[in-house]
């Protein structure tokens, strides 16, 4: 059999993420709790997986503190999983993979289920990634940088600044502006 690879200690942000929620079973039992299920039961009816599949991803996603398992709401002897807040952390993915998905992978006049605003009816607009100073920025306007250990107010880890005011470049990181 062969060994995954753990990406637990890992310097990337993306890397230690997918260690938790790598895999597409347990994205889709994530999209599915944000829908509102909670019970073994309704996981494995929407998803048909196997059982003993679906069993060892929920035990990760509550190992990872993405689930975790409560009485039931109706008050009979089985658990539900809720979504935490490392869980419910999780919607902007949820989205912007849904949105990736509607913009490349179907057809014009396809069916496909639509995430709307539960208060007006009205489909999400597009995700934007914006800078700290509110333009919407592309990924050749963005680079990547080592922080050190530093957190702020928020608990965020905090980037070491140049005089300037600009995080200094990372070898091997960037656009190509920044190779250039």
């Amino acid at each position: 059999m062969v060994q995954r690879t753990r990406f637990q200690d890992a310097e990337c942000p993306v890397a230690r993420s997918l260690d938790a929620i790598g895999d597409w079973w347990s994205l889709l039992i994530v999209r599915d709790a944000f829908d509102g299920l909670t019970r073994f039961g309704e996981f494995q009816r929407s998803l048909g997986m196997a059982k003993n599949i679906l069993a060892a991803r929920l035990r990760q996603l509550v190992a990872h503190r993405i689930l975790e398992l409560v009485p039931a709401a109706d008050g009979s002897a089985y658990q539900q999983y809720r979504l935490t807040e490392k869980g419910r952390g999780l919607f902007p993915l949820i989205v912007a993979l849904r949105q990736w998905g509607e913009a490349f992978f179907y057809a014009d006049g396809e069916a496909h289920s639509l995430l709307v605003d539960t208060r007006t009816g009205a489909p999400l607009t597009p995700l934007e990634v914006r800078a700290a100073d509110g333009r919407v920025v592309g990924a050749e306007e963005c680079r990547r940088i080592a922080v050190d250990s530093s957190r702020d107010e928020s608990g965020r880890r905090t980037a070491a600044l140049t005089e300037e005011g600009v995080p200094p470049p990372t070898a091997g990181a960037g656009s190509s502006r920044d190779r250039a």
